[in-house]
């Protein structure tokens, strides 16, 4: 009889235990199917990408807003083709304006303004003609030609020592007064500088003198 109910205990025990195993498994399963659901939901929260776009599209202006700042307007009137109000580059100099509006006239006056000559945002080029030029009172007309030496000579950033006056000769280092008389009396006895180092022919400019000159000076 003992060994019966011991039987008996054991198979209860045996069913007791895989009644658990079952109750375990399933709370298991209910567990890892929340799991992937919460973690699901996790997933698909950042998915949203609008922030980027915006981003991407402010990016997209900056070449566009490059370009404007670049660029520059120029009004071109006179006896040029095509008269007008130009876009044109910012290192673009009046010959390219010239350029934009078709070109010169017939009758144009091409030597009366500096082509190489840096163009200003707003700026109004007047090109004359061969005749309104021959009619300007003579003054006017050598202020205009001293005008584009001017510019050329700060252009360039040189000072032509065949064509500067007394007050453009004396900004360069150790020529006082005196000196630039006698530059402007050596040009007009011997028809001007052949070379930069003829300087030298005027007293007072020796070799030492002529090396702090030679990078702010030039003959043509």
């Amino acid at each position: 009889m003992k060994k019966k109910v011991n039987k008996k205990g054991a198979k209860r025990a045996v069913i007791l235990l895989a009644f658990m195993v079952l109750l375990l498994a399933a709370g298991g399963c209910s567990s890892k199917e929340t799991a992937l659901l919460e973690t699901e939901d996790l997933v698909e929260l950042p998915c949203e990408e609008a922030p980027e776009q915006e981003s991407g599209d402010t990016a997209a202006y900056e070449p566009e807003k490059q370009v404007e700042q670049s660029t520059l307007f120029v009004h071109i009137c006179g006896a040029v083709k095509s008269p007008g109000v130009y876009e044109l580059l910012r290192e673009d100099r009046i010959c390219d304006a010239v350029r934009a509006a078709g070109g010169f006239a017939e009758d144009a006056d091409v030597n009366y303004v500096n082509m190489a000559a840096l163009l200003e945002d707003g700026c109004q080029i007047v090109i004359p003609t061969l005749e309104e030029t021959a009619a300007m009172p003579e003054e006017e007309r050598l202020s205009r030609e001293a005008g584009n030496t001017k510019e050329e000579r700060k252009t360039s950033g040189l000072i032509n020592i065949n064509t500067a006056d007394k007050q453009e000769l004396c900004m360069l280092p150790g020529i006082g007064e005196s000196r630039a008389v006698s530059i402007i009396a050596y040009r007009e006895k011997n028809g001007g500088f052949s070379r930069p180092e003829d300087i030298m022919q005027i007293e007072g400019i020796k070799e030492g003198m002529f090396l702090k000159l030679k990078d702010k000076i030039c003959v043509e």
